[in-house]
């Protein structure tokens, strides 16, 4: 009788301590249950606090700055992009692009997108791309992005009117090279708004084509 009273009080007592680890556990679990949705919130809290820039830059434009992102194009497959002040102007998916120049015009005081257009330098756009740049005004920014030939049959005359606007590539552009530019009448000096890449069967990305270019930036309001 001791014996397997003894048993009994053991197994009582092995109950007991059972019961009271798997409740504790239980609360353990729950309490951490119960916290997962607020450590969820604030995880939501902290990545909606992340700025968003306009035209996807890496930093944010001071007060008095338009953001811009320009993007050539890539070989004759892939049309050039073109945002000002987070307004995509250009771009494949808009439809709106062609060969040879994408350029457009904007309102270097409000940044109102003044118009667009492209110059293919095949089909004897060249004149219509002179024309087109001798009526450009002291107020106005100038966005330009290259797509498969930009520079095949540009005249010096063109490449002079780019030059005044200031480009320091314009005057060696040629075949199937990649050129993107923002400039402007009545620069002090050329526009540190440019990338230019020669087409180079050695250096090339693409069969036939240099890689595409990216340039973004702040570009002061005129005033």
């Amino acid at each position: 009788m001791r014996l397997s009273g003894l048993l009994r009080f053991l197994a009582l007592i092995f109950a007991v301590v059972s019961t009271w680890l798997f409740i504790r556990e239980y609360i353990n679990f729950n309490i951490k249950t119960l916290r997962l949705p607020r450590w969820i919130g604030s995880a939501h809290k902290n990545s909606s606090q992340l700025v968003k820039t306009k035209c996807g830059l890496s930093k944010s434009c001071p007060d008095n700055f338009f953001a811009f992102k320009i993007v050539s194009g890539a070989a004759n497959v892939v049309g050039p992009t073109m945002c000002f002040e987070d307004q995509m102007i250009m771009s494949p998916v808009k439809n709106n692009v062609g060969r040879g120049l994408n350029i457009v015009l904007v309102d270097g005081t409000k940044g109102a997108v003044l118009t667009q257009k492209s110059f293919d330098m095949y089909s004897g756009d060249a004149s219509l791309l002179e024309k087109f740049l001798k009526e450009i005004s002291g107020d106005m920014l100038v966005l330009v992005a290259s797509y498969d030939d930009p520079g095949t049959k540009m005249t010096e005359e063109i490449r002079k009117l780019f030059s005044t606007l200031g480009s320091a590539h314009a005057e060696q552009l040629g075949f199937r090279d990649s050129w993107v530019f923002l400039g402007a009448q009545n620069l002090q000096s050329k526009s540190p708004f440019e990338q230019f890449l020669k087409n180079n069967p050695e250096t090339n990305k693409y069969d036939g084509w240099p890689e595409l270019l990216e340039l973004e930036g702040c570009v002061p309001r005129k005033v």
